[in-house]
């Protein structure tokens, strides 16, 4: 304990011990991530642990306008919770009344992705939250003036020290406490979910679009199988003919065989996260189905999965009901209402 003044000590790092050699403590509550069953076990960076002082923090930045450049925009603006945090308008606007070019995706399950943004573009939760920050069309802020609006601020530096131990804020740290909120935006509490336990009862509808979707009949497994509804994957669902306007994949990959290729989005909470597809063309769930009934549109790199293309899936009218009464099964209204 040499260097500590404060015999009372016990564990502390070096970085415990203040200039005038007296001694504090620097301790943080572990907050343990529940797997959901048939979930893996969540891949957390070894580098940004989980803590309930790290996750109140990216809570609190994640609701707070002041990452915007004029105070006005925050992360829950575009990722709303009673849209199981998305957002309802096809395009969100930026704080200069700027459109996107895509749809936000819904912060579902996030913690269990391998990769970010439609098309990819980020490989970690925290490398994404560095982007709307500094984005001319969403927040369009610096980081600097992050970093020295949050240094000033009354409240945040005892915040983010009492999460990491720090005395100056920088963005490293603002992305890696509002990655660690995402992380627990986890939904596995629907319908869907209590039947498999043996706590709820599918109707005859439910129970018909269940076995359509697992079947080559509907062909919607092979994308959105497991208990996660999604692969992590990229692919052409078919949605428009070459030339593509938006190259999805293809961009950052610069290998034309991505080209129009977007990350399949989870299918829990599908119900509340309308519109849908990357670019929010579709409004309903009955436009989505009646995508896939019709067969899609044929182009170089339109995916092998869609194996109906030009002859559709040749649903009834009832089936097409009770697919989508099945995808509604997975709608977790808990997680769009707890705090």
């Amino acid at each position: 304990m040499s260097g500590c003044t404060d015999n009372t000590a016990v564990n502390y790092s070096a970085d415990a011990i203040t200039d005038d050699g007296s001694c504090f403590f620097f301790s943080t509550t572990p907050f343990i991530i529940e797997t959901p069953s048939g979930f893996p076990e969540m891949n957390i960076p070894s580098n940004n642990p989980m803590t309930v002082e790290g996750v109140s923090l990216g809570e609190k930045l994640f609701k707070d306008p002041i990452l915007s450049r004029n105070n006005t925009q925050a992360c829950i603006n575009c990722h709303q919770q009673n849209f199981s945090f998305s957002d309802p308008n096809q395009y969100s606007t930026g704080i200069d009344h700027i459109q996107g070019i895509r749809n936000a995706s819904a912060l579902i399950n996030i913690g269990w992705n391998t990769s970010f943004n439609w098309d990819g573009s980020s490989l970690t939760l925290e490398e994404q939250a560095f982007e709307p920050v500094s984005n001319p069309i969403e927040m369009h802020n610096d980081w600097k003036v992050v970093e020295s609006t949050l240094n000033t601020h009354a409240d945040y530096p005892t915040l983010f020290k009492e999460a990491f131990n720090i005395d100056y804020i920088d963005s490293n740290y603002v992305v890696m406490a509002i990655a660690q909120f995402e992380r627990t935006l986890i939904s596995a509490n629907s319908k869907f979910d209590r039947y498999l336990k043996g706590e709820a009862q599918l109707t005859v509808s439910e129970l018909g679009g269940y076995a359509i979707f697992n079947s080559e009949k509907g062909d919607c497994f092979h994308c959105h199988g497991t208990q996660m509804f999604m692969d992590n994957l990229f692919h052409n669902n078919g949605l428009d003919p070459e030339p593509f306007t938006d190259l999805g994949l293809g961009k950052i990959t610069n290998n034309a065989s991505d080209n129009a290729k977007f990350k399949t989005p989870t299918l829990r909470n599908i119900e509340l996260t309308a519109p849908y597809m990357h670019d929010g063309r579709f409004s309903t769930l009955e436009e989505v189905v009646e995508h896939y009934n019709s067969g899609g549109e044929y182009s170089l790199t339109v995916d092998p999965l869609m194996k109906k293309l030009g002859v559709g899936l040749q649903l009834t009218n009832q089936e097409k009901q009770d697919l989508i009464a099945f995808l509604k099964t997975l709608t977790d209204n808990n997680f769009i209402s707890e705090k």
